[in-house]
This record gives structure tokens, C-alpha cells and sequence, in this order.
């Protein structure tokens, strides 16, 4: 069985200020959309504005280890579309 695919939703202030908020319907809309394949948590925080605070690019989600800035629903869900499309291929 492929492995899950696992989305973390940032939710410390400053993602939240950005609009991490926005992104909390990933966790309903991503198991219903992809069924067990993906597990989505919010996370207190994943500490990456503060590697580069002046020129953060809140809010983040990480979907496995790759890095999606400046998240919105729809960059999110393309990610996980990839990563399937590469799962799928193997």
C-alpha cells in the first residue's frame, strides 16, 4: 500500500494572521476528496517565518517535506495531485 501523504497546516500567529485560517477547510475537504490516501493536521507551528522573518511568505503548509508558501486551498491541493501523480508512477 502507498504510503499516506501527510499535509501540516501551520497554525502559529503569523500563518494564521495570513491566512492559515482560510486553509482549516483542507481538513475537511481533503479526506473527502482523497479519501485514506492523506492525513491533514493543523500544527501549532512549523517554525518556517522565523528562518526568514522579513520576508515571510505565511502562511505555510508543508504537504510531506516540501514547503508550500504562501499557501491558499488550491496551491495545497495541487501538491497533493503531485505528489499522488509521482506515487502512482512507482
Amino acid at each position: 500500500m502507498d504510503k499516506k501523504i501527510s499535509v501540516k497546516v501551520c497554525l502559529g500567529t503569523t500563518c494564521f494572521v495570513m491566512g492559515s485560517a482560510n486553509l482549516q477547510e483542507l481538513i475537511e475537504m481533503v479526506p473527502k476528496k482523497y479519501g485514506e490516501k492523506v492525513e491533514v493536521s493543523g500544527v501549532p507551528c512549523l517554525g518556517l517565518c522565523s528562518i526568514d522573518w522579513e520576508f515571510s511568505k505565511a502562511p505555510y503548509v508543508k504537504v510531506d517535506d516540501d514547503v508550500v508558501k504562501e499557501a491558499t486551498v488550491e496551491k495545497v491541493l495541487k501538491a497533493i495531485d503531485d505528489k499522488l501523480a509521482i506515487q502512482n508512477k512507482q
